[in-house]
């Protein structure tokens, strides 16, 4: 891997053609992937700090295929998205939480060897207070035959990813990103339009201070994630209490704990019996990169990058983070679902 010094302004572009360098084999097309979603944040960047001041924040009258209400910027963020990598010939499909199907590439473009999978605006019901919101996208490889990409292509486990990243518009602009070879972090200068390299090869820590999790669940978990949660808290002297940090927005929450150490619960309960994140769009990607930055991921049975998904809009209960805090939770509640107490079945089910 390159190395930088603490004084070298590196962009994004250049780190990523230093990278592609590493691989003689590279044809340059996920670069290019990767050029065309750095423009395409700091599109949306610019839209979520005008959002105040134009007509973009709010509901609209459509649901996505979640059932969810769309923001307005929801739609907008999806849209740029759409049209920054659908004609530069490296996709063959694209699929987004905000659309039932999968979006094909206009017959006038060409295909190419890539599929991505995106979340345009997560968070994005806090626009209106000024919570960070955030971009996720995935990239795979195309695995079937025919030039335009299939549903097969899209369904992949989370370790055949060739790419993952997040971006978080906060008080700045930041792009984490991994292509496999560590995660690495890129702040936008606004005064010069460009991603500069911040974090290289961000590391976690093992043990987490932050335990980012959505309390008013409590009474709808089952005991042993009850148990778990107690566990974090160091409510059974087993362990410094974590303290509990939860914005309810995923990508600002990740961040957080990626940075600074910690973890993200996600539980099945009750009313979600499966989770309630979406694989594909969240999960998935969110895991590539933090076990590139020696963290974990487990749906609470297995390694999120190793769920087999059978459906475009999946969902998953997650705990993601650092490893010790989200080897406690495999640990724990694994051994629920071996002795066959655990709360639902295995993995993540449709909307």
């Amino acid at each position: 891997m390159v190395k930088h010094t603490a004084t070298s302004v590196v962009t994004i572009e250049r780190f990523i053609i230093e990278q592609e360098k590493l691989h003689p084999e590279a044809t340059g097309e996920l670069s290019g992937l990767l050029y065309d979603l750095a423009l395409a944040a700091k599109m949306i960047a610019n839209k979520v700090r005008s959002a105040g001041l134009a007509d973009i924040l709010g509901a609209t009258d459509l649901e996505n295929v979640q059932g969810e209400t769309q923001q307005k910027l929801d739609v907008l963020a999806n849209e740029i998205i759409v049209k920054a990598v659908d004609h530069g010939g490296r996709l063959c499909a694209m699929a987004s939480e905000e659309e039932p199907d999968i979006i094909e590439i206009p017959e006038n473009f060409r295909c190419g060897k890539y599929c991505l999978l995106f979340d345009p605006l997560d968070g994005s019901s806090n626009i209106d207070v000024n919570v960070p919101v955030g971009t996720i996208f995935s990239v795979v490889r195309k695995i079937t035959r025919g030039s335009r990409g299939e549903m097969e292509d899209m369904l992949q486990p989370g370790r055949r990813q060739v790419a993952a990243g997040y971006v978080i518009y906060g008080s700045s602009t930041m792009l984490v990103y991994t292509t496999g070879q560590g995660a690495h972090g890129f702040t936008l200068d606004p005064s010069l339009g460009e991603f500069l390299l911040s974090h290289p090869n961000i590391r976690t820590p093992d043990v987490g201070r932050y335990l980012s999790v959505n309390d008013s669940y409590h009474s709808q978990w089952e005991p042993p994630v009850q148990n778990l949660m107690n566990y974090y808290r160091g409510q059974d002297g087993n362990r410094q209490p974590m303290n509990t940090r939860y914005v309810g927005s995923l990508v600002a929450d990740f961040h957080r704990n990626l940075l600074g150490g910690g973890l993200f619960a996600y539980p099945a309960n009750r009313r979600n019996k499966h989770g309630k994140l979406r694989l594909l769009y969240e999960a998935s990607p969110l895991s590539f990169i933090v076990e590139q930055a020696g963290g974990a991921a487990t749906d609470g049975i297995q390694r999120i990058l190793d769920v087999q998904p059978t459906e475009l809009h999946q969902r998953t209960p997650l705990f993601i983070g650092s490893k010790n805090d989200v080897d406690a939770a495999l640990a724990m509640l694994g051994a629920q679902h071996k002795s066959g107490d655990s709360l639902a079945p295995v993995g993540s089910v449709g909307a």
